[in-house]
């Protein structure tokens, strides 16, 4: 079981200032530096067969991570091992190939737990989804942006 989600800041938080920045300009024209490092943060939560992947108790970048996964989703498909990171930390992710199995395993933490590979491939996108639904709801103009539309890409 796979439980990948994200959650944008409170209406309080400073972070919500990552969300409300985008607001100030044309959205179409945003960077993908910008996109990735400057905005949206979110706690993100990955947690694979009981075992958290990622911590929802920290911030990072929504675009960031969903080009991340996109790119895991790539490789994985593909029958290739992957890897993703954070900006904010060291901690990479490591997504290796395990017979008929996807082994997932962190460079700062001891556990390791294994998936099948349509389910992270099914929870990924379903994660890029509802990423690119929350963006272009919040911003609609962002429907346009060239590094936004990659999100929906297979």
């Amino acid at each position: 079981m796979i439980h990948l989600s994200f959650f944008p800041p409170e209406l309080d938080s400073p972070w919500r200032r990552t969300w409300d920045a985008v607001k100030q300009g044309d959205p179409v024209a945003i960077s993908e530096i910008d996109l990735r490092y400057k905005c949206f943060g979110v706690n993100a939560e990955m947690v694979v067969n009981g075992v958290e992947v990622i911590s929802k108790s920290g911030f990072v970048t929504l675009v960031d991570l969903a080009l991340s996964l996109s790119h895991v989703r790539q490789r994985i498909s593909s029958g290739e091992d992957a890897a993703f990171g954070f900006t904010e930390s060291e901690e990479v992710i490591h997504l290796r190939r395990d017979g008929g199995l996807i082994s997932l395993s962190s460079s700062a933490q001891p556990w390791q737990v294994s998936v099948e590979p349509g389910e992270l491939a099914d929870a990924i996108s379903g994660f890029l989804r509802e990423a690119h639904s929350r963006l272009v709801a919040d911003v609609p103009d962002l429907v346009a942006n060239p590094v936004i539309r990659r999100l929906l890409m297979k």
